[in-house]
């Protein structure tokens, strides 16, 4: 498919939550769609959902519609490439570590788990989906050897300052981050996932304030 020059972190941000909808769409057993029913499902407009993917070529016909599944396949390679999965460390292995690597190890989100690393004690040794925890201090060797690209922080905002420098240094291109640590400003030419939880609590708390009555 041909993409059109850079597309925008809006358009690519939405890219998910289109797959959710086809995967649901698709085990229903529903065949097409058109851009305004998918439109209605998105919270947008059918106008949005043909500008969206006129910047990857489109993938439907006009007055036609979209093939679910051939959808579902085209924003399915957009997002997962091959097929292989990106080689992850994960660096935290406390609860919202444990929460977060269940999350990473479901087979079809694209990572594969190599390492989790804490520097709890008492952790050490014991596994975590399957895969050891080690502790802190075998972070380089362990990257020297296996070659992660992508790093999950689960560690407090200082943790995750000292670290940042030395995953990059060690070659991780990107970065899905949990510590309130805005890594994208430190390290931009670095792909950055930051995420923040207590601004989405937060963000809810203003709607609910301020709907109308």
């Amino acid at each position: 498919m041909a993409v059109q020059n850079k597309v925008s972190l809006p358009v690519i941000k939405r890219l998910p939550k289109y797959y959710r909808y086809l995967t649901n769409l698709s085990a229903d057993g529903k065949d097409k769609i058109s851009s305004s029913e998918l439109a209605h499902m998105m919270g947008t407009t059918a106008s949005q959902v043909r500008q969206d993917f006129n910047c990857f070529g489109g993938f439907g016909q006009q007055g036609i519609g979209y093939k679910v599944d051939v959808l579902r396949a085209e924003i399915g390679n957009l997002l997962f490439g091959d097929g292989e999965k990106l080689p992850t460390i994960l660096v935290g292995a406390g609860r919202l570590g444990s929460a977060v690597s269940s999350f990473i190890s479901r087979d079809a989100n694209g990572y594969k788990l190599l390492g989790v690393f804490d520097v709890n004690p008492d952790l050490i040794g014991k596994k975590m989906c399957g895969v050891p925890i080690l502790p802190l201090s075998d972070l380089d060797k362990f990257c020297a050897e296996h070659h992660p690209e992508v790093a999950v922080l689960c560690v407090p905002r200082q943790s995750a300052m000292d670290l940042a420098g030395e995953l990059v240094n060690q070659g991780i291109k990107g970065f899905w981050n949990f510590s309130h640590y805005d890594l994208s400003v430190e390290y931009p030419d670095v792909t950055v996932e930051n995420v923040h939880l207590g601004d989405s609590l937060m963000s809810l708390g203003y709607r609910l304030r301020n709907q109308e009555k």
